[in-house]
């Protein structure tokens, strides 16, 4: 019984964790986009463009954190099955750059370390929680 109290714990603070990360890329492109694009050294050059970065990083994260939230209090397994396809497209579609536009810079790089492993930290969780027949609704 204490595993799985200890495994529940886990889940839920590394499902908190990751929405913290959304959530503060979300406040950062709402408050300066070019914040944003700066990590990229990438300049913003028009109203368009801060638009779509506000859309794409500041209102898409902030519905990945309520979804997370959402998940976490309702459906843990689900909340960590997502992550692991979240992380995980971002894993892949950083290796599919690497095949086709060539080796990334520091930035990238580093960032393929942090998703694939969150990523797999994710499916690990998932995996355990599915094995130790946790049941998470209405947590």
């Amino acid at each position: 019984m204490k595993k799985k109290s200890v495994l529940k714990i886990f889940a839920v603070i590394y499902i908190l964790f990751c929405a913290a990360m959304l959530l503060s890329v979300s406040l950062m492109a709402f408050d300066n986009p070019q914040s944003v694009m700066d990590l990229v050294k990438v300049n913003l050059n028009s109203t368009d463009a801060f638009s779509s970065i506000r859309g794409v990083y500041g209102g898409v994260s902030l519905t990945l954190v309520l979804s997370l939230i959402y998940l976490v209090r309702k459906n843990i397994p689900l909340a960590l099955l997502f992550l692991t396809f979240f992380w995980g497209s971002y894993a892949f579609s950083r290796t599919l750059t690497i095949l086709t536009e060539g080796a990334l810079g520091s930035f990238g790089q580093n960032w393929l370390i942090i998703e694939s492993t969150l990523g797999l930290i994710a499916m690990v969780l998932y995996f355990s929680v599915r094995f130790n027949n946790l049941q998470y609704q209405n947590c």
